[in-house]
């Protein structure tokens, strides 16, 4: 699977652990930044990296922020992308099997490094739990985005 990967500049110093547990798992990293702790808006390294996956580029994104909060914030504004937020692997997981999450956000100042093989692994391990009750409730997350756009 490729996997989009972004960073703001709070979530760079957990961005390194994130890619290794990417690749451990045998998976193709496409790199969207940022490349340092300097400053960064986190709205632009969130869509760039949910765009690679919009395009067909990459399965899945990965968003690492301070909290995860702002990044979810604005991965959710994006129509087509629907990003949980992951401090732990249990909402990793449920997130793609209920909602058919494309990205999940982590938070750099909350998640122990000890943790994010976990997380990573459940997020990309996880499949969408493809019955009639998830399904019409994911058509429903994805008629909202209707409403952004006619707005």
């Amino acid at each position: 699977m490729k996997v989009a990967l972004g960073a703001d500049h709070a979530g760079y110093p957990l961005k390194d652990a994130v890619r290794q547990a990417i690749e451990a798992l045998g998976h193709d990293v496409i790199d969207c930044g940022t490349h340092s702790c300097d400053p960064v808006d986190f709205p632009d390294i969130t869509r760039s990296t949910c765009e690679v996956v919009l395009s067909g580029s990459a399965e899945r994104a990965v968003l690492v922020c301070g909290t995860g909060q702002g990044a979810v914030m604005a991965a959710n504004k994006l129509p087509g992308v629907r990003c949980g937020l992951a401090h732990e692997p249990y909402s990793a997981h449920q997130a793609v099997e209920h909602d058919d999450a494309n990205a999940i956000a982590i938070g750099a100042w909350l998640v122990p490094h000890a943790l994010v093989p976990d997380i990573v692994r459940e997020f990309l391990g996880a499949v969408f739990d493809d019955d009639e009750e998830t399904r019409r409730r994911v058509a429903k997350l994805n008629a909202l985005d209707a409403l952004t756009s006619a707005s």
